[in-house]
């Protein structure tokens, strides 16, 4: 099992915490994502090693980025 934490960028609402949840839950081998939209936490759970540029392109998907590389 693998966890990692990202930063998102430019969510305002609990539409935009669910469309992040909703991309990133999509992911082949995520078990669980946790959003905090006050601090733009992302928390992300797999039973497999995250792609960490899946992770983005999700976040991107749902109109959002993450921030730093």
């Amino acid at each position: 099992m693998s966890t990692a934490s990202y930063t998102v960028v430019g969510m305002t609402c609990g539409h935009c915490v669910s469309a992040v949840t909703e991309e990133v839950g999509g992911l082949p081998g995520v078990t669980d994502v946790a959003v905090d939209l006050a601090s733009g936490g992302l928390t992300v759970t797999s039973d497999t090693p995250l792609d960490d540029d899946a992770v983005r392109a999700a976040v991107e998907e749902a109109g959002y980025e993450v921030a730093g590389r």
